[in-house]
């Protein structure tokens, strides 16, 4: 950018005016000094000529980086251009302002002053505006001046000075001190580099007592209610479950963010003051990612990253993000790649410019950075590549269900909510041992065992084919379904499905509903299922007996405890000869 830029409000300025803002840039100060009374005057002088407030911006070299027309919350340098050193360091940056009302430095000042994470504001307050001097022009001089600077939170208790009124969500505003009024001398006196250490010793301090860990992505989850059909109940189990992603992922949710509107903000989601207060809390808790509980528009990632300052990801991105950890076979991992790239091509435009994504963690992984910073044609080629390899790998699956169909081995897919236990039935049903784990999505590959099961009313068995599939969740992202379209069609293929729910969790109704909505939308109408309650073990009487009411036909089981499974065994058989009626 020019050195000489002027920003903020320049409308109404004369030429030799603006000059005498650019001049600005030529001017130093000592590193020691917060300013000199002669740089302050100056700052004056011309902010009462042109009767509006005037912001200098200084790196602790004492040069002049910035000037501003306006308000310090108006002439803010944008979080993208600010360094990230981290909740444990300060920018490096000082705002000298000129106010032109006799107060102190208000809450749009200095929840600037927080976002920046600026080593001090210093607002100085002049008189003498509007008075003519001889040759033209208005006189004015430094009547006072206020410092106010960020304090670590431990510092709290010793604040009287009022606080930011943006702190609506539950979590921890930003502490700052603001000095009384002092005169110029007394402020041009203090020790800026003293100041500014002591201050990153007191954040050093309060970082290494939380114990941070800093190979985990340190997120603020950020969620918007419409007043549409989503009940507050539906609004809270979807952040509990964005919660529950982002530890999945391998993140540190370190605050959940809430915004009610009518409708959804075009450009940013939420509103503007919601964004500055994401902003805020991620600046004072040292956050370095935003994760919305909604799919945005690539316009609006941009927009959001550029006010923000750190990378933001919504929540297909965060699943694709899980999928291509948790991919383990070379078919699992070509179409979490294929979904990844489908879904990535359109919001390439401003990706790696401003917001770098070379330093990992969650929304990077999977086809790689480079990938995605390819030649739009090149990822296009690499995306019907695949697409091919999709398609190969579908009818090779197609070979394999009809050779099982030729051998007239019944089918029966497990299909539900994700972590709802299908793995752990699976190996106590057969004595598999497929991987299991108390996450979200942990397995993605489609995994086929023999099991025997009671043949009628005599005492014969029959031998069918159970297969764990990928777990579903609210809203399954399109990007996936289009690229796991094989994985997808063990289930329409399969003579017969297990619905299986985990009855302890909270949301086990609205689970249900979804796993239906996404069963609907096969395109091939999936056979007979049979609904299971599994971890009967962990829910309450009220819960049991609400789905027994609701579901008299159901199974209710503990695979984890091995409970219930015999009755299950009869019951698949009754399933598979009705499937066998029916078909």
């Amino acid at each position: 950018m020019p050195i000489e830029t002027i920003y903020g409000n320049l409308q109404g300025l004369k030429h030799s005016q603006q000059k005498q803002l650019q001049r600005l840039y030529h001017q130093r100060i000592p590193g020691d000094s917060l300013t000199t009374p002669e740089f302050a005057q100056r700052l004056a002088a011309i902010s009462s000529e042109i009767n509006q407030p005037v912001c200098a911006y200084l790196n602790r070299r004492g040069q002049v980086i910035r000037v501003g027309v306006g308000t310090p919350g108006k002439t803010q340098i944008p979080p993208t251009e600010l360094p990230r050193y981290g909740a444990e360091r300060l920018s490096g940056i000082r705002c000298i302002a000129t106010h032109l009302k006799p107060e102190q430095p208000n809450d749009e000042a200095l929840t600037a002053m927080a976002l920046q994470r600026l080593d001090a504001l210093i607002v100085l307050n002049i008189t003498g505006t509007g008075f003519q001097r001889r040759g033209g022009g208005a006189t004015g001089y430094v009547k006072e001046a206020y410092l106010a600077h960020l304090a670590s939170q431990d510092a709290r208790a010793l604040i009287n000075n009022s606080t930011s009124q943006l702190a609506t969500s539950d979590y921890t505003s930003p502490s700052w001190r603001v000095s009384p009024p002092m005169s110029l001398d007394a402020l041009s006196k203090q020790d800026f580099l003293d100041l500014v250490e002591g201050l990153e010793e007191e954040f050093q301090r309060e970082f290494v007592a939380k114990e941070v860990d800093s190979d985990r992505d340190r997120v603020v989850i950020v969620g918007v209610l419409t007043q549409d059909k989503t009940s507050h109940q539906q609004f809270h189990d979807t952040l509990a479950e964005i919660s529950r992603l982002v530890d999945t992922a391998g993140g540190q949710v370190l605050l959940t963010m809430q915004q009610k509107r009518s409708r959804i903000h075009p450009q940013t989601v939420v509103g503007e003051g919601k964004v500055q207060e994401i902003a805020l809390s991620v600046q004072t808790l040292g956050g370095n990612l935003v994760v919305f509980d909604r799919d945005l528009s690539p316009a609006q990632v941009r927009n959001l990253e550029l006010q923000i300052g750190v990378r933001v990801v919504d929540r297909t991105e965060l699943i694709l993000d899980i999928f291509a950890q948790r991919a383990r076979s070379g078919a699992g991992k070509l179409q979490v790649e294929l979904a990844q790239l489908e879904y990535m091509l359109p919001r390439l435009t401003g990706r790696g410019q401003a917001m770098s994504r070379l330093g990992g963690g969650i929304g990077t992984r999977g086809p790689g950075e480079t990938k995605l910073e390819t030649e739009r044609r090149a990822i296009s080629r690499r995306i019907t590549r695949l697409q091919k390899e999709v398609n190969q790998l579908q009818a090779h699956r197609e070979r394999l269900r009809q050779r099982r169909q030729h051998q007239e081995v019944p089918t029966i897919a497990i299909v539900g909510y994700t972590n709802a236990g299908k793995s752990t039935l699976i190996n106590a049903l057969t004595n598999a041992s497929v991987y299991t784990a108390d996450q979200l999505f942990a397995t993605l590959d489609p995994t086929t065992r023999r099991l025997v099961i009671p043949h009628g009313e005599t005492e014969e068995t029959q031998e069918i084919l159970v297969t764990d599939t990928v777990g579903f969740i609210h809203k399954l992202p399109g990007a996936l379904m289009d690229a796991f379209r094989a994985t997808l069609e063990e289930v329409t293929e399969a003579d017969a499905l297990v619905h299986l729910v985990d009855l302890s969790h909270p949301a086990w109704l609205s689970h249900i509903r979804s796993v239906r909505d996404i069963l609907a939308q096969m395109p091939i109408t999936p056979g007979p299922a049979l609904v299971v309650f599994n971890k009967i073990d962990q829910a309450n009487s009220e819960t049991l007996a609400l789905a027994r009411e609701e579901y008299p036909m159901a199974v209710f089981i503990s695979a984890y405890q091995r409970l219930g499974l015999e009755t299950l065994r009869e019951r698949l058989g009754q399933l598979i000869r009705y499937a066998n009626a029916t078909g």
